[in-house]
């Protein structure tokens, strides 16, 4: 197996210039994802949680170069994003593929699913029709759709099929990085197995490296190597996917593990309350953004932000991780 980096972050950030107020408008900037850095091999999984609103969907766009990073540096497969040709840009966008929250609204309803997967080699590749036919048909077969199935429409399948759809389109140019943005929030629970598995599966099979966005901690737990815990655009730790679910540090993951339910009672975490609401990304507190929510804050704590260190083999963003030791 390749262990060579696929994807590396280098504090990336994306700010967006938002007008605010009545008559006499006023600019203010919305830092969506500040500072954020970050390594995946192939046939590796880096896991993004957070709540609502804390970047993640941000970072995907980046990544995925449908937006361009407001400054830091991103390399994939060892070529610089911002630095690159129009081709080397051109090859890039086929090497990282997107799986979509929603599997009805990213499939066009108006196209039959053979149609839908060979779009892709249709703009990306010179391949003559019957070859694009066949690798849709293989790709169907690899993602347990049956061949039949390659003229009907989206609508004619459940939620579970059109993300399979979904995933084989993604995997059409044969991609190293695939960006899945809660890819199975929308399915049903009985279905989101099905669909954890698949990811697993064509994982080992194809060697890829997944950037897994998600809230849920226990579709995580399940999929990932590494975890990446993010609030309002910066992170607040991270680290191997045992370290962080063993025995989190910050206060934040400590509430979204609390948060969520366990049949096993040895490993249920005593249920914490966070005080207050998610701050406004356009006007977060001063200092560490997440003190007016902790119970361990301090003075410090409301006048500087803390930066990530090394503390119990991970990065931690907190000045006083250690009374969580």
């Amino acid at each position: 197996m390749d262990n060579n980096p696929i994807l590396v972050s280098n504090k990336l950030a994306r700010y967006y210039t938002v007008k605010q107020g009545g008559l006499i408008k006023t600019r203010t900037e919305l830092k969506a994802l500040d500072g954020v850095s970050f390594t995946v091999r192939k046939g590796k999984t880096l896991a993004v949680v957070g709540e609502s609103g804390c970047g993640k969907s941000t970072l995907a766009r980046v990544v995925t170069m449908i937006e361009q990073p407001t400054s830091g540096d991103l390399y994939i497969g060892g070529i610089h994003l911002n630095t690159c040709s129009k081709e080397e840009r051109k090859s890039l966008r086929s090497r990282v593929q997107i799986v979509f929250q929603d599997p009805y609204g990213s499939l066009n309803p108006r196209k039959k699913v053979g149609s839908i997967l060979q779009e892709p080699l249709t703009i990306n590749t010179n391949l003559r029709s019957g070859e694009k036919k066949d690798k849709a048909m293989a790709m169907m077969e690899k993602v347990g759709l049956s061949p039949e199935q390659y003229s009907r429409y989206p609508h004619m399948f459940s939620g579970g099929q059109r993300q399979r759809i979904a995933i084989a389109r993604a995997l059409m140019l044969n991609p190293d990085v695939v960006v899945a943005d809660e890819p199975v929030s929308a399915l049903d629970v009985s279905v989101q197995a099905q669909a954890l598995n698949l990811f697993m599966d064509l994982q080992e099979e194809m060697n890829l490296a997944y950037l897994f966005i998600s809230h849920d901690l226990s579709v995580v737990r399940l999929i990932c190597d590494e975890v990446l815990v993010m609030y309002l655009g910066r992170p607040v730790e991270q680290g191997d996917k045992k370290v962080i679910f063993e025995k989190p540090l910050h206060p934040y993951t400590v509430a979204l593990m609390a948060a969520t339910p366990h049949v096993d009672k040895a490993r249920r975490i005593g249920r914490i309350r966070l005080s207050g609401e998610l701050p406004s990304p356009l006007d977060p507190p001063p200092g560490c953004t997440f003190h007016q929510r902790c119970r361990y804050q301090t003075e410090q704590c409301r006048v500087e932000g803390p930066e990530l260190r090394e503390l119990e083999n991970r990065q931690v963003a907190c000045h006083n991780a250690e009374q969580l030791m």
